[in-house]
């Protein structure tokens, strides 16, 4: 076996492209687009070396046409689940003990891919499944799972590298990582291709094997990738793709003794009865389960007197309303200085009512459809009370519509007062609430900010104050994981914003990081002696 301390290819952010009028890209895009919708794929589950059929077929629709059919998905039982565990464990010995410059070439390759052949199959793919425009597709399944799966390389890398400082004479010390042992759950959302793609892929490329279970709403690009991810030459087994329902899932996965860790993005009320789960169960496992989550966001932009009007606004409907607030970093909550407040709100109030709200084929539309009926009338019940509320006030939007997509028009809510509901609960869609203060409580506006959410993901200041950038950073600080000086709070880059959030957002190991990728790997010192002892006396025992 050949062997060397290898050098991986320097990683850099995968350029975005634009989609403009006129450029190669966006006509690629929709004949991609043209040729996903005019045909019916029959998705299987991936066990082991099988693609796995069943007799029951589920329907995937685009949300924002939900009377188009994309194709369906084969739905899987508790068996499938064993399946896919015993496939996992059968396929451990061979992949922890390939060499890791072979994992790594796996991945590097499946960027590639992604970023060249399959890049226009797969933004069609979360255009349409996801109802995503061709903008937020390009971050989302071309740049981000390429950038996490080129930066995950070189941190794998770099853990390797990391060795004892010292070295004693007569000493050698050494320490190697080991994958965990038994196998990984991956449970990953619909709103990110990207993220739906790393939770899987970082687990394994440390030698993990991997039972990875996606959102239904994401299961037609989640096909995608893992059709690349075997083109690019992941043996069969070590990530395996199946679609069960989440207690069918735990029922089996949380009472198997070979549970290692789950690697999740999801509600907060899931992960935590997941971990509470896991407790349970403790004493089953063949060792401690690493439990990795990002969960949910109340995400706040707070903005000071000396605010540059644009930037904020900019921040404000861009942060609120790219993909639809379907984002666990969509700002949500917005705390506005009244001396600022009314300039603003026409500002908001033009930028708004100049949405195009349509179907993701139109590259003109900003604003899709939230991803399914449920969320639609999830959020559409919250639109409802706030018309009804003496302490809120409807002041842009409010309409909605399902009858041929999921479409709520981008609102936002006044509120009067700082705790409405509105201003603590996750919504994830098109709302954005805003409590006005007076501009001389901006520092008790901070203590707001950091008491009244259970979440703590993302938040940003705008102001041209360094005073009060200052003030807000550090009161802040343990508000938001991800925090942001004039921007918006979404968008975070892998190697350059590492993102998680705590509190009630989760466990904070930054996806897009070195830190993610320690969690999946056990360290394992060895100390050799070249020239051992050979009599246990030591010299103070001797006499005098």
């Amino acid at each position: 076996m050949l062997k060397g301390f290898f050098n991986v290819p320097v990683p850099a952010n995968e350029p975005v492209y634009s989609y403009a009028p006129g450029t190669k890209e966006r006509e690629l895009l929709k004949q991609a687009i043209a040729e996903a919708r005019a045909q019916q794929v029959d998705i299987p589950m991936y066990i082991g070396s099988k693609e796995v059929r069943t007799d029951k077929k589920v329907k995937l629709s685009p949300p924002h046409d939900h009377q188009h059919v994309l194709g369906y998905y084969s739905q899987g039982t508790k068996e499938h689940v064993k399946e896919a565990i015993d496939a996992a464990l059968a396929a451990k010995k061979d992949w922890e003990n390939l060499p890791w410059e072979q994992r790594a070439a796996i991945f590097l390759k499946a960027a590639e891919l992604i970023s060249t052949k399959y890049r226009y199959k797969l933004n069609a793919a979360t255009m349409l499944g996801q109802s995503k425009n061709a903008f937020q597709a390009e971050i989302d399944s071309a740049c981000e799972i390429t950038d996490f799966l080129r930066f995950n390389v070189k941190y794998m890398a770099e853990i390797y590298q990391q060795q004892p400082p010292v070295n004693a004479k007569g000493v050698w010390n050494r320490v190697e990582q080991r994958p965990l042992e038994g196998f990984v759950f991956a449970l990953t959302p619909f709103n990110f291709t990207a993220i739906a793609g790393n939770l899987p892929t970082c687990v394994a490329m440390m030698g993990n094997v991997v039972v990875w279970k996606p959102s239904n709403t994401q299961i037609y690009s989640a096909n995608v990738l893992m059709q690349i991810f075997k083109e690019a030459g992941l043996p069969d087994g070590v990530i395996n793709l199946v679609y069960v329902s989440g207690p069918d899932a735990g029922d089996v996965i949380f009472k198997h003794p070979d549970f290692a860790g789950i690697h999740f993005t999801g509600s907060t009320a899931v992960f935590q009865d997941i971990w509470k789960t896991i407790g349970e169960n403790i004493h089953i496992y063949k060792s401690y389960p690493r439990i990795v989550g990002e969960t949910g966001g109340k995400d706040f932009i707070v903005a000071h007197s000396s605010a540059d009007i644009k930037v904020l606004n900019t921040a404000l409907v861009r942060g609120a309303f790219e993909y639809q607030g379907q984002k666990c970093s969509a700002a949500s909550r917005a705390y506005i200085p009244q001396s600022l407040w009314p300039k603003l709100r026409d500002l908001m109030e033009a930028d708004i009512k100049s949405f195009k709200i349509g179907g993701t084929e139109d590259f003109s539309n900003f604003i899709n459809a939230v991803i399914d009926e449920k969320a639609f009338d999830k959020i559409t019940k919250y639109i409802d009370r706030a018309k009804e509320s003496p302490d809120a006030e409807i002041i842009i939007g409010g309409e909605y519509d399902k009858s041929k997509g999921y479409f709520i028009h981008p609102t936002v809510i006044l509120a009067k007062k700082p705790d409405y509901e509105t201003m603590r609960e996750e919504l994830f869609g098109p709302v954005l609430t805003v409590y006005v203060y007076e501009d001389d409580k901006f520092e008790e506006t901070l203590k707001l900010v950091d008491s009244t959410s259970i979440y703590a993901l993302t938040g940003s200041i705008i102001s041209q104050d360094r005073y009060a950038i200052d003030k807000a950073t550090y009161e802040l600080r343990n508000a938001a994981g991800n925090f942001y000086i004039n921007d918006k709070c979404t968008g975070a880059v892998v190697g350059q914003q590492p993102f998680g959030g705590s509190r009630g957002s989760g466990t904070n190991d930054k996806a897009g990081s070195m830190i993610n990728l320690l969690r999946w790997v056990s360290p394992r010192t060895i100390k050799e002696t070249f020239n051992p002892d050979t009599d246990y006396r030591y010299p103070f025992l001797a006499e005098d």
